[in-house]
């Protein structure tokens, strides 16, 4: 349930950035170039905050709904998740520095939000299950 202070126009935008994050996610699922989970985590993030009717239908996905669950259940992103987020990070925030932001101070705060968003995505735990699968803990027999 949404907090009650929160006003209709914060929902919203929630709302537009978290399907807007989905369908970067979904097109990723085609295009290799493009990280699925970073964009479906956000749009989790998003729906969690605006509507809990999408949140739950998020997670209950079958395609896209297990990396986030292992995602907030601690288990962390797959080594392939992990290097495709970083390469793409590095590779927009250097395109975008290099080429777009003209000022030296921009480009080292870009490069310094990649450094940080860099170092906490190598601190998540890395899940090598494969997709779609859930890592359980062994039985003592």
């Amino acid at each position: 349930m949404r907090p009650p202070a929160m006003k209709t126009t914060l929902r919203y935008l929630l709302l537009a950035c978290g399907w807007i994050a989905l369908a970067f996610g979904t097109v990723g699922i085609f295009l290799p170039i493009l990280p699925t989970t970073p964009f479906v985590l956000l749009a989790a993030a998003c729906f969690l905050r605006s509507s809990e009717r999408l949140h739950r239908r998020l997670l209950e996905h079958p395609v896209l709904g297990p990396p986030v669950r292992n995602y907030l259940a601690g288990r962390g992103l797959t080594r392939r998740t992990k290097f495709v987020a970083i390469a793409m990070l590095w590779a927009s925030v250097l395109g975008s520095a290099f080429f777009c932001v003209p000022s030296l101070t921009l480009d080292l705060l870009l490069i310094a939000i990649a450094a940080a968003v860099t170092r906490y995505l190598l601190r998540l735990p890395t899940n090598d299950v494969p997709s779609g699968g859930t890592v359980h803990e062994e039985e003592d027999a």
